[in-house]
């Protein structure tokens, strides 16, 4: 996703959120209105609008009215919402809080600073925080929803070829320039003098709090987490096996009230007092301390990818096996290093690729792999990589033989759609839901 495409998401989600409130001064009219309604939640003609223009930006695969399709599957997430509530599967705002972080580290990422989004939209990150922490929480719910419903929902190549087969040809999309583009990624490890001045500013730290100062008061100032940060380094209650396995073997291990000594995960270095357990389940709060790696050890890393880089060059080594023994980036490394697109296709539009890996591979011809330079993983860490640029289609109209994977998914999302409706038709009976009559042509409520 480049900048353009970070500026345009941002903004429909904030115009969604906003939009509601907004009023004709001279009419006092709401400009935007009511189109669904499920128990209560709503769907809003803006969140419809904005949803239709980003599928049709996106240039999916579909078949049938586009804005139909769309407004069932917002009022089917409204009904998940709201049997999720019915049937007790919840979210917890700490989560919420990690994926928004990770969302908001990667905006800031793409624009540079903070300073510089809180710039172009004239908001502080903690407006943003605020504006789209429930609309995430909604997304989440509606996830855990879809998983408990459709996960399992497999597709055979005949059903691929007959899905393709129905959709008119001037009704396929047009693919711009894509590239199939890789990297290894390492985080460089900080030296053992570097991890051993850290554990010893957080022993300080517990001293500290054992000698009466609040914990979270502490935890606020120095904790590297920003999402529990706040809440005073409380991370709320997780079952067994949800957070990494030696920060739950030391919380586990303590009396509630107690505090650990430093313990060391892939995050970096806590300490972690148990507040509270409930059978499988704990609470617990924690502070993060990173420790940051020297000049020498980003030196040390880069080193290490070169010499991987000349082992591929003088065909020794194979990128892909390297990718998913040695990269750090686990979104990656699965596919041997490669990039994928929503579909799993390891084939990506130029348009979606981030500034920095755009004009990375603007200077290389196909084929080539780049020397080791530092970068900024989406989650903010410091990173050394090099990158593969592997090959190069030009633009061309949907076909099964260049896009079968992107085609299967869309087969795929659409045999799931077949699910998720049959599973609206028996839940639809257990709420309230109302759809304006404009819409209805779209036969939603029709058995």
């Amino acid at each position: 996703m480049n900048l353009r495409h970070i500026k345009a998401f941002l903004l429909l989600i904030l115009l969604s959120c906003s939009v509601a409130q907004a009023q004709d001064e001279n009419k006092g009219v709401v400009i935007d209105k009511i189109v669904a309604k499920v128990d209560d939640y709503i769907v809003l003609k803006s969140e419809l609008e904005n949803a239709y223009l980003q599928f049709m930006a996106r240039g999916e695969i579909t078949q049938g009215d586009v804005k139909c399709q769309i407004l069932e599957n917002l009022v089917i997430n409204k009904l998940m919402v709201a049997k999720a509530e019915i049937d007790s599967v919840e979210v917890l705002d700490v989560q919420v809080e990690q994926n928004l972080d990770q969302r908001m580290n990667y905006f800031v990422q793409q624009f540079g600073s903070e300073e510089k989004l809180e710039e172009y939209y004239d908001k502080t990150m903690e407006e943003f925080r605020e504006e789209l922490f429930d609309q995430i929480k909604e997304q989440m719910i509606v996830q855990k929803m879809q998983g408990i419903i459709s996960d399992e929902v497999s597709i055979t190549p005949a059903e691929v070829k007959k899905f393709f087969a129905k959709i008119p040809q001037d009704s396929l999309p047009y693919f711009s320039t894509e590239v199939t583009i890789g990297h290894i990624a390492k985080i460089p490890e900080p030296n053992d003098k570097v991890k051993d001045q850290v554990r010893l500013e957080l022993l300080d730290i517990k001293d500290r709090i054992e000698a009466g100062i609040d914990f979270g008061v502490l935890a606020q100032k120095y904790s590297m987490d920003p999402g529990s940060a706040r809440q005073g380094g409380e991370l709320g209650f997780f079952n067994r096996g949800e957070l990494a396995p030696e920060y739950e073997a030391t919380a586990l291990g303590l009396k509630p009230g107690e505090i650990s000594d430093p313990v060391e995960t892939q995050f970096g270095f806590h300490i972690i007092q148990l507040i509270e357990k409930r059978g499988n389940r704990f609470n617990t709060r924690h502070i993060l301390m990173m420790p940051r790696p020297t000049l020498s050890d980003i030196q040390e890393t880069k080193d290490f990818l070169d010499s991987l880089r000349t082992g591929i060059i003088d065909d020794s080594l194979r990128f892909d096996i390297l990718a998913k023994e040695h990269s750090d980036d686990k979104q990656t490394s699965g596919n041997g290093g490669f990039f994928s697109d929503a579909t799993g296709a390891m084939r990506i539009s130029v348009e979606e690729l981030d500034p920095t890996m755009f004009f990375t591979i603007d200077t290389m011809k196909v084929g080539e792999i780049s020397k080791p330079f530092e970068y900024k993983m989406p989650d903010g860490k410091d990173a050394v990589r090099i990158v593969y640029y592997k090959s190069k289609v030009p633009p061309h109209q949907a076909n099964l033989l260049q896009d079968y994977q992107k085609i299967r998914s869309a087969a795929l999302a659409n045999k799931r759609n077949g699910i998720m409706s049959d599973w609206f038709d028996e839940a639809k009976g257990e709420v309230y839901i109302n759809i304006e009559p404009e819409y209805d042509y779209c036969r939603i409520m029709s058995d």
